[in-house]
């Protein structure tokens, strides 16, 4: 069994969307790296002929050895699809088999079947509406691996990680507390160092009001909270190492962080809530773009975009973030294999 070839799990997502599109299009290239769909085969198989892709939908073993992925040869663990999929229509019925396949790929993931996960975009709102409490895919692979996650997204010259992932504005002060924040400082710093390849960190953190709070006279969160929890961690580093390795500075005012100069200097950001660091990276890299989910005990990354319904099935999606998730996976498992 060749060991230096990295065995990627990849879940489609929303069947009715482009997931199952760009695990075809990923499959018509070569790559250092294996890919496994978990998916209906069936489905893959149709959506290939109505792209007019050719492609060989193979079962994949376990057992098998390892070996690069060869371009029109697909490795697909069966999942079937509840009800037919037509594209761009959503159906609440098939909300059971989007969970299996992240089910089936954890468990891969845990039990060292495969070395890390990719995950294709799935619809939040149909899962909901089959009663299923979801948020996202961060807090339901927390919540099956016992990790504490943290949200980072990446971009050519850009990455941010986020204190608060999917709240509604009102909750975010409250969510970000000493401890959390600790937490997540610890997250960051160590994994840019063990499985992003940094090994002196250079970390940006925002305020959280404007103008980093100006002092507190905008808001209290910064003296009360943020500069206590940067202050906490940096004597802990200091306790646990003799020296801190890179540096962590903040809180500083959101909107003059996201500059080039400051960004030239910074390996990541943390910023406090979704919508205050995203849409900067989005900009600068839309499609070009990789989730990681940091703080897992398995390596899972995603695509940055939606599950496009309108573009599915239409040859229209572009794979870009997909490749890049998995080229990006594939570097967090050679990098963490060092350690």
């Amino acid at each position: 069994m060749n060991k230096n070839v990295q065995r990627l799990a990849i879940t489609p997502g929303e069947p009715a969307g482009i997931g199952p599109d760009l695990c075809l299009q990923l499959a018509q290239q070569d790559h250092n790296f294996e890919l496994v769909v978990i998916a209906d085969a069936q489905l893959l198989s149709d959506r290939a002929r109505s792209l007019g892709l050719s492609l060989d939908i193979i079962p994949f073993e376990a057992s098998s050895a390892r070996k690069s992925h060869r371009a029109g040869i697909l490795p697909v663990i069966d999942v079937a699809v509840a009800t037919s999929v037509v594209a761009g229509q959503l159906d609440v019925g098939n909300v059971p088999y989007v969970l299996k396949t992240l089910d089936v790929a954890i468990e891969g993931c845990t039990q060292g079947m495969f070395d890390a996960l990719v995950t294709g975009p799935v619809h939040k709102g149909i899962i909901n509406d089959a009663g299923v409490s979801f948020s996202g895919h961060t807090e339901y692979l927390a919540e099956h691996t016992g990790g504490q996650p943290v949200m980072m997204l990446a971009t050519e010259g850009l990455r941010v990680a986020l204190a608060t992932t999917h709240l509604s504005l009102s909750e975010v002060p409250a969510a970000i507390t000493r401890e959390s924040l600790a937490q997540i400082l610890k997250t960051v710093y160590g994994e840019l160092q063990t499985r992003l390849g940094i090994h002196e960190p250079h970390i940006l953190v925002c305020g959280l009001n404007p103008h980093a709070g100006e002092g507190g006279h905008l808001g209290r969160e910064e003296i009360e909270v943020i500069e206590p929890a940067l202050d906490a961690f940096r004597q802990q580093l200091l306790m646990e190492q003799k020296e801190v390795p890179g540096t962590i500075e903040g809180p500083l005012p959101a909107d003059t962080l996201f500059t080039a100069n400051n960004l030239a200097r910074a390996d990541v950001v943390i910023a406090m809530y979704h919508d205050q660091g995203l849409p900067v990276l989005k900009h600068m890299g839309f499609g070009n773009a990789v989730n990681i989910t940091l703080g897992l005990p398995i390596i899972r990354t995603s695509v940055d975009h939606g599950t496009a319904l309108h573009l599915a099935g239409s040859g229209e999606a572009k794979v870009n973030s997909f490749l890049y998730a998995c080229r990006t996976a594939s570097e967090m498992v050679a990098h963490a294999a060092t350690h």
